[in-house]
C-alpha cells in the first residue's frame, strides 16, 4: 500500500498550526497517481512471478526428466549386467597353425561348450582358410609370422586388458581334449586355491618330458612328486621345480591374479598354489608347430628346413640374458630382498 503526504493535504487551524485531523489522506490526482503506481508495481511482481515460475517448471522438468532417463538408464544397464551374468568369464588362447586345424577345431569345440572366450593366435599368418569352421567368427584372430605363444601373450594378453577374465588357459595346439571337461577342471582349481595349474598328462599315450606333469590315477590334483633314486631326488623337504610347483608351458593355466604376476615375471608360493589335475587330463600329442615339418609325411622335395633348433636354441639364448639381467638387477639393487630365497 501506498501513501504520499504533503502539507497541503494536511487541516490547518485559525492560528495556521497543522491540525491533528486530515482533509484527505491523498487530493484526487494523488490518489489515482498512487493507484496507478499500486497497479503497475502489482503488475510487475506478478509478472516476474510468473515468468520465475515458467522457469523455474521447464528446469524442473529437464531435471526431472533428465532424472527420469538416468534412472531409466541405470536401470537398463542393471538389467543387462544382470541378463549378462552368466557370460563368459574365462579365456582360451593358443598359438596355431592351418596345420594343425583338425586339433585345434576338437580344443575350441570343446571350450566353447563351456562358454569361453577363445583367442588364436596365428604363427603361420594364414586365417582365411579356417573359415570354414562354425565358429571361426565367434573367436578373436591375431596373426604374426613365425611368432611363438609367448610372443603373442606378452603383446596381446596385458593384464589389464584380459582383466575381466578370472582363468587363462594359455595352451598349445597339439592337445587332445577328449578327456577333459573345462567345467569339471574349473570346479577343482577353485576348490584347491591353485593359481598356475595345468591338466595332468596321460602317460600312456602323451609324450612326458618332466615326471610331475604325469597323470597319478588315485589322486585329483597333486602338488609335488617324490623321486628317491637317481639324480635330482625329491622329498618332503623339497621346495624347488622339477619336484614341486612346477607346471609346463604346454597347457598352463592361471588365475587373474597369477597371470598379472607372470606377466611381469614375478612369481608366488609355488608349494602352495601350484599344481596338476590328475582327474581332467589330456594327452599331448607331440605335434611339430610352428612350421615345422610333421613326422608322419614325407619331408617335401624342396630343401625346406626345419626351423624349430633355431627356435630352441634362440629361446635358451633370451632366458639367459634374462637370468643375467635378473642377477645384475638384484646386485644394484641393495634393499632388495627375494622372499623365496632356498636356504
Amino acid at each position: 500500500m501506498c501513501f504520499v503526504l504533503d502539507e497541503h493535504d494536511l487541516l490547518r487551524n485559525q492560528d495556521g498550526s497543522i491540525s491533528d485531523r486530515w482533509v484527505s489522506p491523498l487530493s484526487e490526482q494523488k490518489r489515482r497517481s498512487c493507484l496507478l503506481s499500486v497497479f503497475v508495481t502489482a503488475s510487475l511482481i506478478c509478472g516476474l512471478y510468473y515468468v520465475g515460475t515458467a522457469i523455474f517448471s521447464e528446469d524442473n522438468a529437464e531435471r526431472l526428466s533428465g532424472w527420469q532417463l538416468t534412472y531409466a538408464l541405470q536401470k537398463t544397464e542393471s538389467s543387462m549386467c544382470q541378463s549378462n551374468s552368466k557370460s563368459s568369464k574365462n579365456l582360451l588362447a593358443m598359438a596355431v597353425g592351418i596345420k594343425q586345424k583338425e586339433s585345434v577345431d576338437h580344443i575350441v569345440r570343446k571350450f566353447r561348450s563351456s562358454d569361453f572366450v577363445v583367442m588364436l593366435f596365428h604363427y603361420d599368418v594364414i586365417i582365411d582358410e579356417w573359415k570354414d569352421l562354425e565358429w571361426n567368427n565367434e573367436v578373436i584372430h591375431i596373426s604374426a609370422m613365425t611368432q611363438t605363444k609367448w610372443w603373442f601373450a606378452k603383446r596381446f594378453l596385458h593384464p589389464d586388458i584380459v582383466a575381466e577374465y578370472n582363468y587363462i588357459f594359455l595352451w598349445d595346439e597339439d592337445l587332445g581334449v577328449e578327456d577333459f571337461h573345462p567345467d569339471r577342471y574349473l570346479a577343482i582349481i577353485k576348490d584347491e586355491g591353485l593359481e598356475i595349474s595345468q591338466p595332468a598328462l596321460d602317460p600312456k599315450k602323451s609324450e612326458v618330458h618332466h615326471q610331475i606333469t604325469a597323470r597319478q590315477r588315485k589322486s585329483v590334483v597333486h602338488r609335488r612328486i617324490f623321486k628317491t633314486k637317481g639324480s635330482g631326488r625329491c622329498t618332503w623337504n623339497s621346495t624347488a621345480p622339477p619336484c614341486v610347483g612346477w607346471v609346463e608351458m604346454m597347457a598352463p593355466v592361471f588365475s587373474r591374479a597369477a597371470w598379472r604376476c607372470a606377466w611381469y615375471m614375478i612369481q608366488g608360493d609355488r608349494t602352495k598354489n601350484v599344481g596338476v589335475v590328475d582327474s581332467e587330463y589330456v594327452v599331448h600329442l607331440g605335434l611339430p608347430t610352428l612350421g615345422g615339418l610333421d613326422n608322419n609325411k614325407e619331408p617335401p622335395k624342396s630343401n625346406k628346413t626345419d626351423n624349430r633348433p633355431a627356435v630352441r636354441r634362440q629361446s635358451f639364448i633370451e632366458m639367459q640374458i634374462f637370468r643375467d639381467r635378473w642377477h645384475k638387477a638384484v646386485e644394484e639393487d641393495k634393499c632388495w630382498v627375494d622372499p623365496y630365497q632356498q636356504s
